[in-house]
């Protein structure tokens, strides 16, 4: 979301840029100052120790998700004191220090030098002395930008996720602000994070990582906000599903960049609402279909809601209510006398076939007669006749039910 006014930004940039000149200059070596989410802020001229990060970075404003990801997985988001990022060959990444800087305990940026093991006793003191300085100018954008950011991204929840009266008002703020362009349709994303071993904050940064680099170029078309382990995309652009799925694609590999292949970041994206008042039900479609890629077996990481079919209405079901007690009777005696889950199966694939022998039987890689004599069996296991549709169908949706609670949630 834009925060503070374009000025204020300009003037603590300038002063800001002056301090890492100075320092550079008086230590002799590049200096940067990326933001908490390792984007860069401003840098010095080169002094001949750049590698290809820096050169990236200077670029494209960021030294890419690989890298933003080895940064955050030293955790240097909760350091207080200088430390080592170990260098990374493969990324054509040299080591760095990594000096946070701190104001009243909030990280409002990272300072680096390359080359932290050719530093001197002296250089290190300049580092120190010029570190207070800049956290003490970088503070007065903060409590700016933090305030602004902050009311920017209730309003977003509030919208989203809140009561009839809670999203007319923040349908006012974001329009008085200026923060989001209203349009005709409004599309949601939610990206949820499973983490083992991560803390919140560390979830919190990577999930705002991989959303600015959705929406960091079109802040007029989009708006977004992390609560804990999920994330909210809002966009009033138009877009086909295609981008929408690079779009998802995008945010799923951020997280895994920068949180590690055990972490596992999934999106859900909504249909296009008719407009930003209608936005909450895109968000609850997105929400859905999130929920969807975390319980299904093989789900992938990217699923629309309009592709969910029968999941749709069955993943309203609470996840309290989500229980074996659903399942037919019937299908909780074939599954007990079954412990191979073979008839199951065959069950399964004849269902989601329609009930065509032929069908079933080249999907499941069986002659006719198997199958017939598999279905006979079923049949005389739960009792009921699968010529009948309404035992069809109930045995469907109870196998269906079936892969929800043996997904990997």
């Amino acid at each position: 979301m834009r925060t503070t006014g374009p000025h204020a930004l300009e003037m603590s940039g300038s002063d800001l840029q002056r301090m890492v000149d100075a320092l550079a200059e008086k230590i002799g070596r590049s200096v940067a100052i990326n933001d908490p989410s390792v984007h860069l802020r401003c840098a010095s001229r080169h002094f001949g120790d750049e590698d290809e990060v820096r050169v990236h970075a200077v670029l494209q404003r960021d030294g890419g998700s690989a890298v933003i990801g080895h940064m955050l997985s030293q955790g240097i988001t909760g350091w207080t004191g200088p430390g080592v990022i170990p260098a990374r060959p493969d990324l054509h990444m040299r080591a760095r220090l990594c000096r946070p800087l701190r104001c009243r305990s909030e990280l409002l940026g990272l300072l680096m030098v390359i080359d932290p093991e050719s530093l001197t006793e002296s250089d290190f003191e300049a580092i120190e002395d010029s570190a207070a300085a800049m956290a003490a100018l970088l503070y007065q954008d903060f409590l700016a930008e933090d305030a602004q950011r902050v009311a920017g991204e209730a309003a977003v929840l509030e919208l989203l996720c809140g009561a009839a009266e809670q999203r007319a008002a923040a349908l006012r703020t974001l329009d008085e602000q200026g923060w989001l362009r209203s349009g005709h349709r409004a599309t949601v994303s939610v990206a949820d994070v499973v983490a083992p071993g991560k803390e919140k904050a560390q979830i919190e940064v990577a999930l705002r990582v991989a959303l600015e680099a959705v929406a960091r170029h079109r802040l007029a078309e989009f708006a977004f906000a992390v609560e804990g382990n999920r994330g909210f995309l809002l966009q009033t652009a138009p877009a086909s599903k295609e981008h929408l799925r690079d779009q998802g694609a995008i945010v799923t590999k951020q997280v895994r960049d920068a949180l590690g292949e055990s972490a596992r970041c999934v999106v859900g994206i909504g249909t296009a609402a008719d407009g930003l008042a209608e936005a909450r039900i895109s968000r609850e479609q997105a929400a859905t279909a999130a929920r969807s890629a975390r319980m299904l077996p093989d789900a992938a990481d990217v699923v629309f809601w309009e592709d969910l079919g029968v999941y749709a209405t069955l993943l309203e079901i609470p996840e309290d209510r989500l229980t074996p007690r659903l399942l037919p009777a019937a299908l909780t005696r074939l599954i007990a006398n079954d412990p191979h889950g073979r008839l199951v199966r065959t069950l399964a694939v004849y269902l989601d076939n329609a009930g065509s022998g032929p069908d079933a039987a080249a999907a499941l890689h069986i002659h006719r007669t198997s199958l017939y004599y598999r279905l006979h069996q079923i049949e005389q296991i739960t009792g009921l006749s699968l010529s009948n549709g309404d035992n069809r169908l109930a045995l469907h949706l109870g196998v269906r039910v079936m892969a929800l609670l043996d997904g990997p949630s």
